[in-house]
């Protein structure tokens, strides 16, 4: 009980720690910087023949959020403001439980790493703690989207599957959410106005039986990117704040990201199968709530697992601007309290 506690505590001050981080999403370099050639990578867990596929994003400027005349539009959605985007890697589809049960069964995971000193060999003890309840709640678990996990977990399988790839791996943040699904459109959808084709792109409350579903069965956006509308809601690096737009109305802002400072709440983005059509859409945003963990019995409640929302995975990103392995180590200390 009290190791739970101080992992709390200890988030918590490494949340605020990240206000003067700035390590990984720079505000100073133009998105314009020479960009990677290859639209497409696979790269595979070593020690297993697990793999998964990133597409390149392109850097560029958008307009964000939406706008006053857009249907189904919530205040949160605006102003809209310019955003500049560096390039960036971003995973083809949701991650799933092939790759995430890896990190979560010690016993699947070989002690073969690519950055030395790495801390998850096959002794580690740093991994999600067993859940309350089955976390696909029986709606499907190969092939199909991880969820029911806290921001904190997905954080922590993002800097395990560093170590073991030697690729920076995170979460994206609003921006980079955005300016992947909107892929250049500044439609409510990314497929253009006409809401009844969202069928054919992402799983609703309406058309999914109320179940997610595997991973890439309905088409892509524009960029190769399945599943960012609908299927499960994704999680983002920032702090939801309602009114976070208002500030960035009279000039251009490169990579913004609105650093967390607490633990709820948290952003969403995409929306998921237990969502209606109308929350399916680019600009949407969602806050995160402590009612996802409700019926969690423990005292305390488990900082790995959302026991009430099976609807939230995520997606990885991966910055085409690499990075030196002293800053990568620096941002997971100061992120993760190491």
């Amino acid at each position: 009980m009290k190791k739970h506690m101080y992992i709390k505590k200890m988030w918590n001050i490494a949340c605020l720690s990240l206000l003067s981080a700035g390590l990984f999403i720079s505000s100073s370099v133009h998105a314009q910087d020479e960009q990677p050639t290859q639209e497409m990578y696979t790269d595979t867990i070593p020690g297993t023949e697990v793999s998964f596929d990133m597409m390149l994003i392109p850097s560029g400027e958008f307009l964000m959020g939406s706008p006053e005349s857009e249907e189904n539009r919530s205040e949160d959605e605006g102003p809209q403001h310019r955003v500049a985007v560096e390039a960036f890697w971003m995973g083809k589809y949701e991650v799933t439980f092939d790759v995430f049960e890896i990190f979560r069964e010690i016993d699947r995971d070989k002690d073969t790493t690519r950055i030395p000193g790495a801390t998850y060999t096959a002794d580690a003890v740093t991994r999600p703690s067993p859940p309350y309840e089955d976390p696909t709640f029986g709606m499907g678990k190969y092939g199909y989207p991880a969820g029911s996990m806290t921001q904190y977990s997905a954080l922590r399988f993002c800097k395990w599957l560093w170590e073991k790839t030697g690729n920076f791996y995170r979460l994206p943040t609003e921006a980079e959410w955005e300016y992947a699904a909107r892929a250049g459109t500044e439609t409510a959808h990314f497929f253009g106005e006409d809401a009844s084709q969202l069928d054919e792109y992402g799983w609703h409350y309406k058309n999914s039986d109320e179940t997610f579903h595997k991973v890439g069965e309905k088409k892509p956006n524009p960029w190769g990117l399945y599943d960012l509308y609908g299927n499960v809601s994704e999680w983002c690096l920032d702090q939801y704040q309602a009114d976070f737009y208002a500030g960035f109305v009279d000039s251009m802002h490169i990579n913004p990201w609105r650093r967390p400072s607490t633990l709820y709440p948290r952003t969403v983005r995409g929306g998921s199968y237990d969502d209606d059509p109308e929350e399916l859409r680019s600009a949407n945003r969602i806050s995160s709530r402590d009612k996802w963990k409700e019926r969690d019995p423990q005292i305390p409640k488990s900082f790995w697992w959302n026991t009430d929302s099976p609807f939230v995975g995520f997606r990885l990103v991966r910055p085409a601007k690499e990075m030196t392995e002293e800053e990568i180590r620096l941002f997971w200390r100061r992120a993760l309290d190491e």
